[in-house]
């Protein structure tokens, strides 16, 4: 654009090259250059004072412009695809110093879950990996939750705009592994699934609850499976997890996905029953829910419950893993602290 006046046409020149140049476009509208020019419109008499505003005015509104585009042109070519890897997006030079994996360690989640997968394994079980993201017939509808129950409110479960949910339990993958291992049953095999995933709850965050965290399912179905098969399956796993000779005993709780439903929980392994910090000087802790599987929930995933009966249960991997080695803040787990970390390098803490 040619401005009529010269002084503004000197000015236009020269903030645009600079503008070419800035590592920051806009500074060039505090150029002194251009506050030079404003501050010559009062001294101007009333018809030139017209002109040349104009002439300013314009000049601003050009250079404004010009901001613009090279805006929008440093944002396109500054775009990276998110779901590339790392090297993609980024050139050598650009690439974060980052620490050597060399003595890197796995994290105590992950291999604690290893851990726990590996004796349900040899215990006969097949594992199974939960979602992530699911749908209100697998998170509710499924699992025979009826209308209405508080877990449905979006204040306790996180659910996306479209209706999608932050899985709450492992529970969600229930109906799905009733229909897929079906065959199990005509073959007269049981039905044997551990499912390991991570969980989302609208929990307020302190030392014993996270509104992200892990749990385990279980889910095991046949002929003539009964409270007590559920029991020994649990007790097994948890002397092997903390290998030591434990009691365990339940007590009558609800879930609407079992029937009857269990609170399960074993004798302190830190105090032997005569009562501790850990245990809240009770000598038992609570550990899990747990019950027969509701018929309701068997018919949804094609099974006959006059033929086969089973059970289920649920629980927080980082709850065992706290009491496997007495840590008292669950919120370190995420906390991303090496002095926390490092205790698990060589296969667990000291």
């Amino acid at each position: 654009m040619n401005y009529t006046h010269p002084d503004v046409q000197a000015v236009a020149e020269l903030l645009k090259e600079r503008l070419q140049q800035a590592d920051e476009p806009r500074s060039v509208l505090r150029a002194r250059e251009l506050k030079g020019l404003y501050g010559r419109i009062p001294t101007l008499g009333a018809e030139e004072r017209s002109h040349f505003g104009q002439q300013v005015n314009m000049l601003k509104g050009e250079l404004e412009a010009l901001i613009a585009e090279r805006d929008q042109k440093t944002a396109a070519s500054t775009a990276i695809d998110v779901t590339a890897p790392f090297d993609v997006n980024v050139s050598h030079d650009q690439r974060p110093r980052l620490l050597s994996a060399e003595h890197g360690s796995m994290h105590p989640i992950t291999q604690e879950m290893e851990c726990i997968i590996d004796i349900f394994t040899r215990m006969g079980f097949d594992a199974v990996y939960s979602r992530q993201l699911d749908d209100d017939y697998h998170m509710f509808g499924s699992l025979n939750f009826p209308e209405g129950h508080p877990a449905r409110d979006d204040y306790d479960t996180f659910m996306t705009d479209e209706g999608l949910i932050a899985p709450a339990h492992t529970s969600t993958m229930q109906n799905r592994i009733l229909k897929s291992h079906g065959k199990n049953l005509e073959n007269g095999q049981p039905i044997q699934v551990v499912i390991p995933g991570r969980t989302f709850r609208n929990e307020d965050v302190d030392a014993r609850h996270e509104h992200t965290f892990h749990q385990i399912e279980g889910v095991y179905v046949g002929k003539n499976v009964t409270v007590g098969n559920l029991i020994a399956t649990l007790k097994t796993f948890l002397e092997a997890y903390y290998h030591q000779a434990l009691e365990v005993k339940t007590q009558p709780f609800y879930f609407p996905f079992t029937e009857p439903s269990f609170e399960f929980a074993l004798s302190c392994p830190f105090c032997k029953k005569k009562g501790c910090s850990i245990c809240s000087q009770e000598g038992w802790i609570e550990l899990l829910g747990c019950g027969m599987i509701h018929p309701n929930v068997l018919e949804e995933g094609g099974i006959d419950p006059s033929v086969y009966t089973g059970f289920a249960w649920g629980c927080g991997v980082e709850r065992l893993v706290m009491m496997k080695y007495n840590i008292e803040d669950i919120r370190l787990f995420n906390s991303g602290r090496l002095a926390f970390l490092r205790q698990f390098s060589s296969g667990g803490a000291t």
